[in-house]
């Protein structure tokens, strides 16, 4: 089933479909990344950084995957999980990178770790993403000037 999920995920992101992630992130998904120290929490949350996400990254694709079992981050069990390696590209900047599915048993993600090299795509990621959430209104501006 979280192979299928997996694949369900592959291609809505491909597509650049965000509608069609809703149904495989658990209400409670946890998205850890790497510009920020906290993970984004909950569905809605997440699905507004995807649909930032998708607006950001260049030339996005995937280019391969790997299957397993790996702890998740609290750290008290096994779950199913799956790697999808990908390259892409933010204001010219080349990214490489890996997105970790962790799968909760009904096969929906429950958590999801993005790992981006090199450290100047990660800057680059970081400052397109934080620009977008604001503008979508999911964060404050950081360039707002406050009375």
């Amino acid at each position: 089933m979280s192979a299928d999920t997996a694949e369900r995920f592959r291609a809505a992101v491909e597509e650049h479909d965000p509608a069609a992630l809703e149904e495989l992130f658990t209400e409670d998904v946890r998205l850890f990344s790497p510009v920020k120290f906290t993970p984004f929490e909950g569905r809605p949350m997440v699905l507004g950084l995807f649909g930032v996400l998708l607006r950001t990254f260049e030339d996005f694709r995937y280019i391969g995957h790997f299957e397993g079992e790996a702890l998740t981050s609290a750290e008290d069990s096994e779950e199913p999980s799956e790697i999808l390696l990908f390259k892409a590209s933010v204001n010219g900047k080349a990214i490489h990178g890996i997105d970790l599915l962790q799968f909760a048993p009904d096969g929906r993600i429950k958590e999801f770790t993005v790992m981006v090299r090199p450290m100047s795509a990660v800057q680059a990621l970081g400052e397109a993403v934080l620009k977008g959430l604001a503008a979508d209104g999911l964060v404050p501006d950081p360039g707002a000037v406050t009375s």
